[in-house]
C-alpha cells in the first residue's frame, strides 16, 4: 500500500469516525436506550465500531 493509500483510508475513517459519534451523541433517548447503548460512551463506541 502506498503512502497515499494510508493516508486516504485514515482521512476516511477518521470521517466514518466522526459521524458515526455524532449520530450517537444526537440519537433520541429511547432509540439509546432500546439499542442499549450508553450515550456517555459515545465516543468509545465509536471507536470500536470504526477501528475495531
Amino acid at each position: 500500500m502506498t503512502l497515499i493509500n494510508t493516508i486516504r483510508k485514515t482521512i476516511e475513517k477518521r470521517a466514518v469516525y466522526s459521524r458515526t459519534l455524532q449520530e450517537i451523541k444526537s440519537m433520541p433517548l429511547d432509540v439509546a436506550l432500546d439499542l442499549n447503548i450508553d450515550r456517555e460512551n459515545a465516543a468509545q463506541i465509536a471507536r470500536q465500531a470504526v477501528y475495531g
